[in-house]
């Protein structure tokens, strides 16, 4: 019923299936992963807001610099990191899976992390695709 009032002009709770298709890739999250979505009326981009308890105790600082030097150097084009305020717009037609809003990272309690990542779902998701048929036409 929710998602037959007023699409156009509401925000709607939602589920998704991407907390049970990650464990399709990584087996070892069953049970430790869910989630939901929101549907709003906007064209462009979206937002992840992913919570994390960690093993010891982190600060922001440091999971940014780690964040911060996976897209620089493994994840470069892939994940993106972001100092700047930008919002959904800006992230409109970006390449990357995702892109870390560093002014958004919190730790509660030492061990509790929470991150916001941008994403446009189709632009980013069409250039992983795109990668992957190189790759394979390549052998």
């Amino acid at each position: 019923l929710r998602r037959a009032r007023a699409c156009g002009a509401s925000l709607i709770p939602t589920t998704t299936g991407s907390a049970t298709a990650i464990t399709q890739i990584f087996p070892e999250l069953q049970g430790k992963l869910n989630g939901h979505a929101i549907r709003v009326p906007l064209t462009n981009a979206s937002i992840t807001d992913c919570v994390f308890e960690v093993e010891r105790a982190t600060t922001a600082q440091e999971v940014n610099a780690l964040l911060q030097e996976a897209a620089a150097v493994e994840l470069q084009g892939i994940l993106g990191y972001e100092e700047r305020p930008l919002v959904s717009i800006d992230y409109k037609t970006d390449p990357r899976s995702s892109i870390i809003d560093a002014l958004s990272t919190l730790v509660v309690g030492g061990t509790q992390v929470k991150l916001y990542a941008w994403y446009d779902n189709e632009w980013g998701y069409a250039n992983r695709t795109a990668e992957l048929a190189l790759k394979v036409g390549r052998g």
